[in-house]
């Protein structure tokens, strides 16, 4: 029988920021910022499919099938960093 407090496996999204074992500590202590955090993978996604010579259109219609929940202006506001 699993132990009910095995640790689960959660990858760093944030590698290319902070190391594995601080995401770990802040993660474990409630400090990382979920929505924040989902902002930023999009943000990260969008460059590197404008990278790739795709248009914004058509990297932002990409992004709205891997976040099927977020409008396409939703998506546009995060990758263009507009606030309300």
């Amino acid at each position: 029988m699993q132990n009910l407090k095995e640790k689960k496996e959660i990858t760093n999204p944030l590698s290319d920021l902070i190391s594995d074992e601080i995401f770990e500590l802040l993660n474990s202590r409630g400090l990382i910022n979920e929505k924040s955090l989902r902002d930023y993978q999009i943000r990260k996604r969008f460059k590197k499919l404008r990278e790739d010579k795709i248009s914004a259109v058509e990297a932002i219609d990409e992004l709205r099938k891997e976040y099927p929940y977020l409008q396409f202006d939703t998506i546009r506001k995060i990758v263009y960093r507009i606030q309300k």
